[in-house]
């Protein structure tokens, strides 16, 4: 993915330094406020200003990495923006909605990006110019949806502690977990569910009654940089706090490399690494005390009232 690389420090292990050398810097400071990482504290529901800002237009040209249907988004490789942006790789959504179905991987487009505050900004006005050339190839197997009943294999990771944890250890509570990298730069992605999952474990841990009954698991696909002390960093960070008891709720933790394909298949999630960074689709599980799927989300479309809702139904119904 052709992005700006996240290098770790003493202090943070994964606040933005740098871009990939690669590529050069981006054009303007409102591009850096549509990424910035403080997202994770301040969700894209809580805007910096309620002052109406007016709509800004760009012209885009680029070509399609990938498309997900199931989201409503696509990764765009955009060539320079004049006045906006350099040459990135971007997830994008659409006006209308239905633009998406013309739209395969390898697809060249043009397109306007309307950009009408910082951390919200879409495409309108998409047209494909040229199809991919390369010959369809075998369909590839289906993807597993993880679906109500379905059992959870018993996946083991490594934690903010550098502990060896599994997931049926937490048999006997209702575990929610989604699915994260540290380093993620764009608002609506890692750093909304994080957002989203601190809006929880404040609203569980003020209900002693649910709290016991209730474990939270933050789980990255990018384990070679998101060690124990980049988990720990990020999860103060998340949840606005650096009370180590907040580990005994929620917890993150990275799935080791080895493990990392069965477990993406599982939970139906799609990653690829360019340039330092990852195109990626979310992945949010709520999985029953018996260690069953109670229900599971795609892509950033709940809020964290949905799955308070489901953990009420997993114990009304336990």
């Amino acid at each position: 993915m052709r992005s700006h690389e996240m290098i770790g420090d003493n202090k943070e292990d994964r606040m933005p330094r740098k871009f990939s050398p690669s590529l050069s810097r981006l054009a303007l400071p409102s591009l850096c406020a549509l990424l910035a990482l403080s997202a994770c504290n301040r969700g894209p529901s809580q805007p910096a200003s309620t002052a109406p800002t007016a709509a800004k237009r760009y012209q885009l040209k680029g070509k399609v990495i990938s498309v997900d249907k199931n989201a409503g988004t696509a990764n765009i490789d955009n060539e320079p923006i004049a006045g906006f942006m350099d040459p990135m790789v971007m997830p994008y959504t659409f006006k209308p909605t239905t633009a998406l179905d013309q739209l395969q991987p390898g697809d060249s487009i043009t397109a306007e990006v309307v950009v009408e505050e910082p951390g919200k900004y879409w495409l309108e006005n998409v047209k494909v110019i040229g199809h991919s050339e390369a010959p369809a190839g075998k369909p590839t197997a289906a993807m597993h949806i993880p679906a109500p009943g379905d059992d959870v294999p018993d996946f083991q990771f490594i934690n903010q502690n550098g502990k060896r944890i599994s997931l049926h250890q937490y048999r006997g509570q209702t575990l929610l977990l989604t699915l994260i990298y540290t380093r993620c730069p764009f608002p609506d992605f890692c750093p909304r569910v994080s957002h989203e999952f601190s809006a929880i474990d404040h609203q569980v841990r003020a209900d002693p009654a649910r709290y016991g009954k209730t474990h939270l698991l933050s789980i990255s696909f990018d384990p070679i940089r998101d060690t124990p002390k980049v988990l720990r960093a990020y999860g103060f960070s998340c949840a606005g706090s650096k009370d180590p008891a907040l580990f005994t709720h929620w917890e993150f933790s990275a799935i080791p490399r080895a493990e990392l394909p069965d477990f993406a298949d599982y939970f139906a999630l799609t990653y690829k690494e360019e340039g330092g960074l990852i195109t990626h689709s979310l992945s949010t599980a709520v999985i029953s005390p018996n260690g069953k799927i109670f229900k599971w989300y795609h892509g950033a479309d709940w809020q964290a009232s949905d799955l308070l809702q489901d953990i009420a139904a997993v114990h009304s119904a336990s």
